[in-house]
């Protein structure tokens, strides 16, 4: 058989726009934002529960990752 080419990947973002970009917590705490904001606009109902559901996995998503952020964290024995 012959040779394979490696398949080169592409970076989504470049190094200065990483330096830029806000910190994950950030980004996952201003989604929940806009999420609940959306969600508050609207009258009760299925598309209202969704939003705050996602509102809140997002808030959850935010303390996982505190929690695995943490220096306390120790693995299991």
């Amino acid at each position: 058989m012959g040779q394979s080419t490696p398949i080169k990947r592409r970076n989504r973002f470049s190094e200065e726009e990483r330096a830029n970009r806000p910190a994950l917590e950030e980004r996952v705490l201003q989604v929940a934002k806009d999420l609940e904001e959306r969600a508050n606009k609207l009258p009760p109902g299925r598309e209202r529960d969704d939003l705050m559901r996602r509102a809140r996995l997002m808030d959850t998503a935010n303390h996982i990752n505190e929690w695995l952020s943490s220096p306390g964290l120790r693995p299991p024995i």
